[in-house]
């Protein structure tokens, strides 16, 4: 659709220097110049080396993608932006660039946030997202669910039902992946070994799934035991001088991440009479979580949306996706004193 708003989204709130332009639901272009090797050997990401090299790669970026895209900037209706959460210095590269970008070509500013963002891209492959409908989202620092009856965030268009309370699943990948030898990010290295793994060696804990738990925290996620359960059980095999097999802890590891975070997702579903469940998130990209997904979902007569593997990890294009319904749903844009937010909550969609 020609009519359709043409919108540059920018993300910066992590490792990730993300541009994206899409018009409507059309992606056009997804440029990501990524630091990751830069943070590997440091077993994480460090604010500073992320904001440092967000400057190095904004402009050329940019470039990138305007010319994937076959458009000049001025051609865009909107410019949209992380505006949060995220890590600070990492947030004000993003923010500080769209807003230059759009005092100078005088062009609507959005300022959006990374958790909305990561719903409103699945538009991008499986067209307008059904409403309402309950969103989860995972990711090295969110373990989320969400009621979304308005993904613009319009009269409380998204409602948190649960969150993580200590380590986010991502999180709990990377750390596992640390204790058993494996590169940084985990995830997608936990992935892989466990094909070659069984998933019910190891009776790892379901955290928060016990009746009690349920009682306070029904929606709520909790990792930090599960990992801890993990580290205990390699000390102990590395103390008796037997070999720890990687393959089956990744897999023993994944699969009760994977039980928990579905089992959740579709009770929250199920308890809101909700049909269709959306997967967003870096940990979306995991091959189990989106087979057990499908799989659980699919007896119960709910229907799963998950982007493709691309799209589920931080991107411009989600951002620009969420700029685009801003504007087609006539949204007011943002200040240009828009400020960046580490800790924007996820009810704020558009800052």
């Amino acid at each position: 659709m020609t009519d359709a708003p043409l919108v540059l989204g920018i993300e910066t709130s992590c490792d990730e220097t993300g541009v994206g332009i899409v018009r409507g639901h059309t992606l056009l272009a997804d440029a990501v110049a990524s630091s990751v090797d830069e943070h590997a050997r440091f077993g994480g990401v460090v604010p500073e080396v992320a904001s440092r090299a967000h400057l190095e790669a904004m402009v050329p970026t940019i470039e990138r993608a305007c010319e994937t895209a076959g458009i000049r900037p001025s051609d865009v209706d909107a410019v949209a932006v992380t505006s949060g959460p995220g890590l600070a210095g990492a947030l004000l590269v993003g923010v500080a660039a769209a807003k230059a970008l759009a005092l100078g070509l005088d062009k609507p500013l959005y300022g959006v946030n990374h958790l909305a963002a990561h719903v409103a891209v699945d538009q991008l492959e499986h067209g307008a997202l059904p409403e309402p409908c309950v969103a989860m989202l995972v990711s090295g620092g969110h373990s989320s669910l969400l009621r979304v009856t308005d993904v613009t965030g319009a009269d409380g268009g998204v409602d948190p039902m649960g969150a993580t309370i200590d380590d986010a699943a991502g999180e709990a990948f990377d750390k596992v992946a640390r204790l058993l030898g494996l590169p940084f990010p985990g995830g997608p290295h936990i992935d892989r070994a466990a094909r070659a793994g069984s998933s019910v060696l190891i009776d790892f804990p379901r955290g928060l799934t016990s009746r009690r738990d349920l009682e306070r925290h029904r929606f709520d996620f909790s990792f930090s035991g599960l990992k801890t359960a993990v580290a205990r059980w390699v000390e102990a095999r590395e103390r008796s001088g037997e070999p720890v097999p990687v393959a089956d802890v990744a897999a023993s590891f994944q699969e009760a991440v994977c039980d928990v975070l579905v089992r959740k997702a579709l009770d929250a579903a199920s308890s809101e009479g909700i049909e269709d469940l959306l997967i967003g998130g870096g940990v979306a990209a995991n091959s189990r979580l989106r087979h057990l997904a499908e799989e659980r979902a699919a007896k119960l007569g709910i229907r799963v949306r998950v982007p493709r593997p691309g799209l589920c990890t931080d991107n411009g294009a989600m951002v620009a996706a969420l700029g685009a319904e801003m504007v087609a749903r006539g949204r007011t844009p943002s200040a240009l004193d828009l400020p960046a937010d580490s800790s924007l909550p996820v009810t704020e969609v558009l800052a």
